[in-house]
């Protein structure tokens, strides 16, 4: 018998017992000649001793109208999930789909977050993943233990150690015998090999080739950082370190742009003297100018760590109704959030309900980010591409878990500037690109 042959039988024999594994933990996997169908899961964390948080970007192959995502995970425990209904128990984990992100078209992915608790540091990627109840490519079945992974199973269900030469002969016994002839009634069909998708490893030089246009600009600022000569921002940009210079820098980066051939990069690092931000002073509103009472902001980032659980920043601007305090956002417990440094008041509240009511901010990938702070009527909107976040929306009538803290105080902002960077306020470096600066008066749109 040839060795694709061999293997291909091998590979058949693989996949019924570990279909049957699966099925004796409790989880239902359909069986088919292909074993998975088209899917593939990529799970990134940000750790720190005892806890951690986690992005799982599911891609998939058919287009899907609803979804759930099961693993297994002995070593984690669950505090909080978003943009999913996630579920942990006795080291079982169930995610199904929000109520607006159910329907995923053919190709696309789908993005959702949780905060837990870990066992070892930094948190292992927990699995396999199966998607509706099928194993997704590149996920394979550990060898059962009884701490971590999946619980134990029986032992009738252990997977067979193959032979160094095992052939197949006539008789349906498997022989060591490199010399049988096989019979020629046993054409198995080689089940197609599926190449493991790698779990994505942030990087701090992405290359992506720019192809969007930068396009006109109609609004109040605009600006691509088509105009810088060097690696050091200049006008209109001012680079900044709020209380100390350390590592945190700032930069123009000609290989990395969202449109064009330049975008500002920011290293951003751990602790406080190392802060950093680039500023425009006439980002805001025009120079010389009163203070609108109405600015939409509209920029676009890619970065390369998902949010952590502590907070950071990443756009600030100084508001002159509020002793000229900054009104910034950035993330927390995994999520999008607006603080306000006078008061450090969150939106949305970082109650579990509140996070799950907010995004993740989507790793290795430009995305859209465009915000209303509306000074007359004290309310501000989020939108990230595109759609608005309902967790980052503050209407004007306070509402649990949401807004409420927000409007515990008067607040009508007056902005004055515009900075793009980074404040870690504990745990949580990342390093992220900007690009397509623009404020005015009116919505820019994506």
């Amino acid at each position: 018998m040839t060795t694709s042959r061999l293997t291909a039988r091998a590979r058949a024999l693989v996949a019924v017992l570990v279909a049957a594994m699966l099925t004796s933990l409790g989880v239902h996997v359909a069986t088919s000649a292909q074993a998975v169908e088209t899917c593939a899961v990529q799970w990134t964390a940000s750790s720190w001793p005892g806890g951690f948080v986690a992005e799982v970007r599911i891609t998939t192959g058919p287009a899907r109208d609803g979804w759930t995502l099961t693993w297994g995970s002995g070593r984690h425990t669950l505090t909080n999930a978003w943009s999913a209904q996630v579920t942990e128990r006795g080291g079982s984990w169930t995610a199904t789909n929000a109520a607006w992100n159910g329907r995923i078209p053919a190709g696309g992915t789908v993005t959702f977050g949780y905060q837990g608790t870990s066992t070892v540091n930094p948190a292992p990627r927990p699995g396999p993943f199966l998607l509706n109840g099928v194993l997704c490519e590149g996920e394979t079945l550990p060898v059962p233990t009884d701490h971590g992974g999946l619980p134990t199973p029986t032992a009738t269900t252990s997977l067979p150690t193959p032979t160094a030469s095992p052939t197949v002969t006539p008789s349906p016994t498997v022989t060591p015998t490199p010399t049988a002839t096989p019979s020629p009634t046993v054409t198995p069909t080689p089940t197609p090999t599926v190449t493991p998708t790698p779990t994505s490893t942030p990087t701090p030089t992405p290359t992506p080739t720019p192809t969007t246009p930068p396009g006109t600009c109609t609004g109040t600022f605009c600006d691509g950082f088509e105009t810088q000569t060097s690696t050091t921002p200049s006008a209109p940009w001012t680079v900044t370190h709020p209380d100390c210079s350390g590592t945190g820098r700032a930069s123009i980066d000609s290989a990395v742009a969202r449109s064009g051939s330049r975008s500002l990069r920011v290293d951003g690092a751990v602790g406080y003297c190392n802060h950093v931000f680039v500023q425009a002073q006439t980002a805001a509103l025009p120079a010389g100018a009163t203070p609108p009472p109405t600015t939409y902001v509209r920029f676009w980032v890619r970065h390369t760590t998902a949010l952590p659980a502590s907070h950071v920043t990443f756009l600030a601007m100084r508001d002159a109704a509020d002793g000229g305090k900054d009104l910034r956002m950035g993330g927390q417990n995994g999520a999008l959030q607006w603080n306000r440094s006078s008061d450090d008041a969150t939106l949305p509240e970082q109650s579990p309900a509140g996070v799950a009511l907010s995004r993740p901010l989507p790793t290795q990938q430009w995305h859209c980010v465009e915000a209303l702070v509306d000074g007359t009527a004290g309310r501000l909107t989020t939108w990230l591409d595109g759609t608005e976040v309902p967790g980052l929306v503050a209407d004007g009538t306070p509402t649990h878990d949401v807004d409420r803290q927000w409007y515990a105080k008067a607040w009508a902002p007056r902005l004055t500037d515009l900075r793009l960077g980074w404040e870690s306020y504990g745990d949580g470096a990342d390093t992220l690109w900007f690009d397509d600066v623009v404020t005015g008066t009116r919505r820019t749109g994506c």
